[in-house]
């Protein structure tokens, strides 16, 4: 693996998150392989072809009126033409508020992510994203106090 390919990928893996936080539709389009993609969302099932994946990320931008990541932890892999950035999203984001069409409360969230990419004549393009939730040890609680 290069240095200069390692640089590369993260480039690519950075400007997915950042057309994200714009909402920049096209950017992030531009961002994916033409076919055989597929991304899974925390708590969604497999999306898979092009069409399913960015109606999702068409749907989540709709609905989001703020969202930021701070990436951490973030580790890239080359082998060949495939590459292979794993990462923790730290994500803040917030809707609109119910009455006043102002921003909403803010929520936190936290993300393991799998960012799998190909090279390409254009550069790095992802072939699938997917996207765990970390449970914090307040979920664990909660879940131990539910009937079973």
């Amino acid at each position: 693996m290069s240095a200069a390919d390692a640089e590369e990928v993260e480039k690519a893996n950075t400007a997915f998150y950042e057309a994200m936080e714009q909402g920049d539709f096209e950017g992030l389009s531009e961002l994916w392989l033409d076919e055989d993609i597929s991304c899974v969302h925390p708590g969604w099932p497999v999306l898979s072809g092009r069409g399913e994946v960015l109606r999702s990320y068409a749907l989540i931008m709709a609905n989001t009126e703020y969202i930021q990541f701070f990436l951490t932890d973030v580790k890239a892999a080359v082998a060949g033409d495939t590459a292979v950035v794993t990462c923790t999203e730290n994500i803040l984001s917030g809707g609109p508020a119910e009455e006043s069409g102002e921003l909403g409360p803010l929520v936190g969230q936290l993300v393991v992510a799998t960012n799998v990419f190909r090279r390409t004549p254009e550069g790095w393009r992802i072939w699938s994203h997917h996207g765990s939730p970390v449970l914090t040890e307040s979920d664990e609680e909660d879940d131990e106090d539910s009937p079973s």
